[in-house]
C-alpha cells in the first residue's frame, strides 16, 4: 500500500445542515434508507450550583455535529467478517467491496460506524468508496465539494496531518475508541468535544 487516504472533518465548522449526506446519496443514487454518509447530532451536558442563586443548579449544556462515511480504517473489522472476501483495501489504503463477490450475509455491518450499508435493490453491501471513479481528476469528492462550510477534506493522511495539527485521529465522543479500527479520519475537536484518552493522532 503506497499511501493511506482518509477524511478530515473540522467539528468547530460543521454545523449539521447534512448537505453532504445528500450530495453522496445524490452521486450515487442510492435508495432510501441507504446513506454512504451520515450526520451526528451530538448533545451533552450536566447540573453545575448556580454560583448566583444559593441552593439552585444551573444547566450547562452543549451541542455539536460530526459528519462521518467509511473511515477506510488501518485494520477494518468489516474486511475481517466478510467471508467471502469481497472487501478489500486497495494500494491507496481505500476500503472497498466488490458488488460482484458479495452475497449479502451483512456480517460486515459489525462496523463501528455503520457504514456498510445493505442496498435491497442491488441485493448486496455498498458503502463509500472515497469517490474512487474520481480518482486522477481535479473534482473533489461529492461530500467535501458540497460542504457549503469547508468543514470536509479527503486525501493523503500524512498530508493532512501536516496540515492539521490539531486534529485527533478519530478519537472524540460519541464515536467509538480509535483503537479498534485505527480510522483514517482526523478530527479537528469542537471546542465541547470529549476526547480519549489514548488518542491515536499520529504524535
Amino acid at each position: 500500500m503506497s499511501k493511506q487516504l482518509g477524511f478530515y472533518l473540522d467539528a468547530e465548522a460543521c454545523n449539521g445542515c447534512a448537505v453532504c449526506l445528500v450530495a453522496c446519496k445524490d452521486k450515487y443514487d442510492n435508495p432510501v434508507g441507504v446513506n454512504f454518509r451520515k450526520v451526528i447530532h451530538h448533545t451533552m451536558g450536566h447540573w453545575e450550583p448556580d454560583a448566583d442563586n444559593p441552593g439552585f443548579m444551573a444547566p450547562e449544556i452543549s451541542a455539536f455535529s460530526l459528519s462521518i462515511a467509511c473511515n477506510h480504517c488501518e485494520a477494518p473489522v468489516c474486511l475481517e467478517a466478510c467471508p467471502v472476501a469481497a472487501i478489500s483495501k486497495d494500494e491507496d489504503g481505500r476500503v472497498l467491496i466488490d458488488k460482484d463477490v458479495c452475497v449479502g450475509c451483512r456480517l460486515c455491518q459489525c462496523c463501528p460506524y455503520d457504514a456498510p450499508q445493505f442496498n435491497e435493490d442491488l441485493g448486496v453491501m455498498t458503502m463509500c468508496d472515497g469517490c474512487v471513479d474520481l480518482e486522477g481528476t481535479d473534482e473533489a469528492q461529492a461530500c467535501v465539494g458540497a460542504c457549503p462550510q469547508r468543514a470536509l477534506e479527503f486525501g493523503d493522511m500524512d498530508e493532512l496531518r501536516a496540515k492539521h495539527g490539531d486534529a485527533v485521529q478519530g478519537g472524540v465522543e460519541p464515536l467509538v475508541d480509535p483503537t479498534i479500527t485505527q480510522p483514517s479520519l482526523l478530527i479537528t475537536p469542537h471546542r465541547n468535544s470529549k476526547l480519549f484518552a489514548d488518542k491515536t493522532d499520529g504524535s
